[in-house]
């Protein structure tokens, strides 16, 4: 099973990515996965038009076959006042429905504080309707990030959020499995006129 790891942070070296080489390291029910950092690519605002010049033109013709191979994605944002990252946002809508849909999505928000929730219910409201992917009932809040996740456990707190993390993990590949299933089906015995319902309500 492949795992697409999305971190979404505008800064290089931020937190968000350090969280995600923590579930890149703990991953183990995946036997393939990538890490993207999304400030690390050129990607430009989407602009309704998937053949645009500046699409065309960008890095999105390396992300997007990751994308389409993964089986399950991790979905990292920071909470930027209240807000999931802008550049995962605007990665979503770069994202082609055929190459998400009914896939697996563990979200996870990254704050230095004690908040975090915002963004989950974000992502989960208005970002994930058209692209159909399909988040876990269980997501991840990391939350006072800099203290915890690093190479020794330091308190109850820290080891209580590793066991959750291994839990969530574990999850997501079980998720995986099921909904490959359904991938399939959905590409074998294509529902009469599905095209017509390409948009959720």
């Amino acid at each position: 099973m492949k795992l697409l790891i999305v971190s979404a942070s505008q800064r290089p070296g931020s937190q968000s990515a350090r969280v995600a080489g923590y579930l890149s390291e703990h991953a183990n029910q995946f036997n393939e996965i990538q890490h993207i950092e999304l400030c690390q690519h050129a990607l430009p605002f989407w602009d309704g038009d998937r053949e645009s010049a500046a699409l065309q033109a960008s890095d999105w013709h390396r992300i997007s076959p990751l994308v389409k191979q993964a089986d399950a994605l991790i979905l990292i944002t920071p909470e930027w006042g209240g807000m999931a990252s802008p550049m995962l946002k605007n990665f979503l809508l770069l994202c082609d429905n055929q190459d998400t849909a009914h896939k697996p999505a563990l979200l996870v928000a990254v704050t230095s504080g004690i908040s975090g929730s915002y963004p989950i219910a974000e992502l989960k409201m208005n970002a994930l309707k058209n692209n159909k992917l399909v988040p876990t009932p269980d997501h991840l809040i990391i939350r006072n990030v800099e203290q915890v996740l690093g190479e020794k456990v330091v308190d109850s707190r820290d080891q209580g959020l590793r066991e959750r993390i291994g839990y969530s993990l574990h999850m997501l590949a079980q998720y995986s499995v099921a909904l490959s299933s359904i991938r399939q089906q959905h590409q074998d015995l294509p529902y009469p006129k599905q095209q017509e319902y390409v948009y959720g309500m």
